[in-house]
């Protein structure tokens, strides 16, 4: 039992099938159907590293245990399957081939069907090569009822000697045709084994020379190998590899065309039992799982990683997006709530909430429940730009748009003890969004006012630390900060960077003209107003 747990968990392990089966024939050499069974076990060794490169040891074992037993013909099936292998000795197989037909009668190592087959081939080419020895004198015939067996019949004349002789030239061709052909398949597998410096397991990270190697000569045997040996080769690389995620997906990417179990067992290997605490494998099999329509199973992979790992925002917004595509709303707000209570950072609370102010709003139409959100995040944030924005952009969302609403929000922002830079963006903004919304000239008015009043503070605080830079009017025109888009839609981010800089200057030109006698904004220059703010107002 212990040895069968042992095969289970490393089937390519040469050396434990070796031990397994001199266990079983030394405990059990009384039993009546030994041979049976040990022969049963042979195969299922051959069948699990049979393939592998350095199986010789298991190849000659089970070879030379056939030889014992006098299975002549046993041994000879045994080499035609290896000759076909590319493995480390494989010379040393074809030399011992040879020597085995050498050393035993044609007919004692040959099943009757290639023996008569072959000893046809020989007959025929002596009765070519000897036509007086292959027919009679001339006008006689044979006597009736005579005639031999096929393959059994007239020999041309020769002795068993020439003809045993015969036959292991033939024999010997054949398979020497099988070994040139595995001669070249080893010769284009010989660089990347000699390159494999460590096929056992080990801690300490592999060489980068080591891991390219791997890759490369996985990405050969995919494409030019057979299943089981492309199989074979992964068992062998998750051994040295076994603690590197990228190589388990790319097993499991390359069984998902073949066996969905296959998957769901190197996916269950590496994540219960090497990499625990990995996200990304955890991740692939989730989406995997959630392919095959096997929800429960996913939901379970993204709990245990988020256990193991706790505090993970990829993982938490992937469990939350499950549960969304499940439908399950209930779930998904409960999950939104457990994560903003459990966080302790204030930034990531802050995550949390616009992620489920924008499921509120964009999914549920629920902007009064979002806004509640936004609005207690910003208690315990008071100075998260993001959630200020989000809160301006969820107040655009709203249909139709409280103006006076929106403008608390702004007046908020300006009132409140955040970077200077960024008040400059806003109150940028409030101005355009009066401009489209506002029902007050007078507030339009006093909106301009406080705006040039936080522009003049931003170019004195910006002389202040750097008072070798002019401002940006002096600065060539390739040096000025291109203005952000803004269209009082989508997401806030894409509305107003936090890193944008607005150009105050044309701001100004455009809500103060030159003619202090104007008592409503105007610009003689409309072609080039238009050129700076095309995205917000016409050209004319």
């Amino acid at each position: 039992m212990i040895f069968e747990r042992g095969l289970k968990g490393i089937p390519l392990s040469v050396d434990l099938w070796l031990h397994y089966i001199n266990f079983y024939i030394t405990e059990f050499s009384s039993s009546e159907d030994v041979e049976d069974k040990t022969r049963k076990l042979y195969e299922q060794a051959i069948a699990a590293a049979g393939t592998d490169f350095r199986s010789d040891k298991l190849w000659d074992s089970y070879i030379s245990w056939e030889t014992v037993r006098n299975n002549y013909k046993a041994v000879t099936k045994l080499y035609d399957r290896l000759l076909c292998i590319p493995t480390q000795l494989y010379s040393h197989h074809f030399d011992n081939f040879k020597k085995h037909v050498e050393d035993h009668h044609p007919k004692e190592i040959l099943s009757l069907d290639e023996f008569l087959k072959l000893r046809q081939e020989v007959v025929k080419d002596a009765q070519d090569g000897d036509e007086l020895a292959t027919e009679g004198p001339p006008g006689t015939d044979s006597p009736p009822g005579v005639d031999a067996p096929p393959g059994l019949g007239y020999d041309g004349g020769m002795s068993d000697d020439v003809e045993s002789r015969k036959l292991r030239v033939k024999i010997i061709d054949i398979r020497e045709a099988m070994f040139k052909r595995n001669e070249n398949e080893v010769s284009r597998r010989w660089a990347f084994e000699e390159a494999v410096r460590r096929p056992y397991f080990h801690v300490k990270p592999l060489e980068r020379a080591q891991l390219k190697n791997w890759r490369e000569y996985l990405d050969f045997e995919i494409e030019h190998g057979s299943h089981e040996r492309v199989v074979v080769l992964f068992e062998r690389c998750m051994i040295a590899c076994a603690l590197y995620e990228d190589f388990w997906m790319k097993y499991a990417k390359y069984l998902e065309q073949h066996s969905i179990e296959g998957v769901q067992n190197v996916y269950r290997r590496a994540c219960e039992i090497h990499l625990p605490k990995k996200p990304y494998i955890h991740m692939a099999w989730a989406a995997f799982e959630e392919r095959q329509q096997n929800y429960q199973a996913t939901r379970q992979v993204l709990i245990n990683i988020d256990k193991n790992v706790p505090g993970l925002v990829m993982v938490a917004m992937r469990r939350i997006s499950l549960e969304r595509r499940q439908g399950n709303d209930t779930d998904v707000e409960k999950l939104f709530q457990d994560y903003i209570n459990q966080s302790t950072s204030p930034s990531v609370k802050s995550f949390y909430s616009i992620k489920f102010a924008r499921y509120l709003l964009k999914i549920k139409g629920n902007s009064q429940k979002a806004r509640c959100i936004l609005t207690e995040a910003l208690e315990r944030d008071k100075r998260n730009e993001k959630l200020f924005l989000q809160l301006i952009d969820l107040e655009y969302q709203t249909q139709p748009v409280d103006v006076d609403r929106t403008l608390e929000v702004f007046d908020r922002v300006i009132q409140n003890d955040v970077q200077l830079d960024f008040k400059v963006k806003v109150s940028q903004r409030r101005m355009e969004f009066l401009e489209d919304f506002g029902t007050d000239i007078k507030r339009i008015t006093e909106a301009y006012d406080e705006h040039q009043k936080l522009v003049k503070d931003l170019n004195t605080d910006r002389k202040k630390k750097h008072p070798d830079q002019l401002d940006d009017s002096s600065q060539p025109p390739d040096k000025k900060q291109k203005t952000e888009t803004i269209n009082g839609s989508g997401d806030s981010t894409s509305h107003l960077s936090s890193t944008s800089t607005p150009d105050t200057n044309h701001a100004y030109n455009y809500y103060y003209p030159p003619n202090p006698s104007s008592s409503y904004p105007y610009h003689s220059n409309y072609a080039n107003y238009g050129s700076q703010y095309g995205s917000y107002y016409p050209s004319y």
